[in-house]
């Protein structure tokens, strides 16, 4: 297979049709059709429903994608094995919790970019469980998330621990509060909301309501409001720009750490951009 017109195929997948993958890729829509035309032919099966409204993966598409992603990463691998002397270039694609990129990445990625300006970094913020798929599914080359994970397709990697406390409103005694009836917090699938779970279940309370929100600032933002409480990383109720108007409430000691850990494929080696950059996070306090 060409690995242009698995380019031309991740980007039809990614852009959902062939004029937007033509934007992506800086080349005319022709271009694009004719060279996934070529791929299909090669394979002998279509790789998408064309639609008015763009294009839809076929089952043989969903297959091949993971295929692509890996046979992409591991050509950007030779081309730097047979250049050592050569900067990083190209792209690096990370997940990370929302928590850890507002808080711990930006001075990181900062001092990164300054030292290898050729690689374009894109990176992605969700839930712990939504970042393991895509590391899994090879949309991502690796991700920060909360806790240590037994997985036989991953490699991790311990970076640094946070400190985590029960976020409240002014006034508020705790989780014993009966006032207390939400939890505020991102999408199901965050492995902070899974501790406090498990907290409240040690109480012997019932669960709380769970108030999703999209970003921190809606969160603390919400709970100072006295709509609900939320657990956090002490680092971020403590950030200049997140922590007024709440409040910070200890958390049992067995509960109250957690480890943010870096995962990616064991079958995908790490470039050498992604190298530099896990040396300079496990310096991170």
């Amino acid at each position: 297979m060409d690995l242009h017109e698995l380019r031309v195929f991740l980007a039809v997948w990614e852009q959902g049709g062939v004029t937007a993958a033509a934007r992506q890729l800086h080349c005319v829509q022709s271009n694009v059709t004719a060279r996934l035309q070529a791929l299909e032919s090669s394979l002998g099966t279509p790789l998408f429903y064309r639609r008015a409204r763009g294009m839809v993966p076929t089952p043989a598409a969903e297959k091949l994608q993971g295929y692509a992603r890996r046979l992409l990463h591991l050509a950007e691998l030779a081309h730097q094995a047979v250049q050592p002397a050569a900067q990083p270039e190209g792209s690096l694609v990370l997940g990370s919790m929302e928590t850890t990129a507002a808080i711990r990445l930006p001075p990181v990625l900062a001092d990164f970019h300054r030292a290898y300006p050729g690689v374009e970094i894109r990176l992605h913020t969700g839930t712990s469980a939504e970042l393991c798929s895509g590391v899994l599914e090879y949309r991502l080359e690796g991700a920060l998330v909360g806790g240590e994970l037994d997985h036989p397709e991953l490699v991790q990697q311990v970076l640094f621990a946070e400190d985590m406390v029960l976020v409240a409103p002014e006034g508020c005694c705790g989780l014993e509060d009966e006032r207390i009836r939400a939890l505020l917090g991102f999408r199901q699938g965050c492995s902070y909301q899974a501790r406090l779970d498990a907290w409240l279940k040690e109480m012997g309370r019932s669960p709380l309501r769970l108030m999703e929100f999209g970003s921190l600032e809606a969160i603390l933002g919400c709970v100072a409001a006295g709509m609900g409480v939320s657990l956090m990383p002490r680092a971020v109720v403590e950030h200049r720009d997140y922590g007024r108007g709440v409040r910070q409430l200890p958390v049992p000691e067995h509960l109250a750490r957690v480890n943010t850990c870096f995962i990616r494929r064991r079958d995908m080696p790490p470039s050498a951009a992604l190298q530099d950059l896990l040396a300079r996070l496990g310096g991170v306090a």
